[in-house]
């Protein structure tokens, strides 16, 4: 059986992208290297609370997908987001994720208010985000 094309060629990068942010350790560390600065791999291996192979392993695979950026400094590797976009990803993606619930919403017009004043004025990754940004 023959494959077929796929009717738009982004398809398949657009999964691949998402793939790499699919597991909950490649997660927990994209989420974590939004606070702007280069972690250590070891770092990161204790923040996820992972043994340092298996996040040697996912951090490997988040280089190569382009989405952190690896210095080495002796024999340290540091990784941070590979540029704002990325982190602007990150960013928007958590943004869908409420706490506690699927669906929650303001319970009253200043609950309300207040979500939106803090939309317009957050800050990101070492820069103002939101409306404001």
């Amino acid at each position: 059986m023959a494959r077929m094309a796929h009717p738009d060629p982004a398809a398949p990068r657009l999964a691949a992208l998402a793939a790499l942010l699919a597991d909950e350790t490649r997660a927990t560390f994209c989420l974590a290297l939004l606070d702007g600065r280069a972690w250590t791999a070891g770092e990161l291996a204790r923040h996820a609370s992972v043994a340092p192979s298996t996040a040697s392993e996912h951090l490997g695979k988040l280089v190569a997908g382009g989405l952190l950026a690896e210095e080495r400094q002796g024999r340290h590797r540091y990784l941070r987001l590979a540029d704002e976009r990325t982190a602007h990803l990150v960013e928007d993606l958590a943004a869908q994720v409420v706490p506690g619930s699927t669906a929650e919403r303001p319970r009253s017009l200043s609950a309300s208010g207040a979500g939106s004043a803090l939309a317009r004025g957050r800050t990101c990754y070492d820069h103002l985000a939101g409306r404001i940004g």
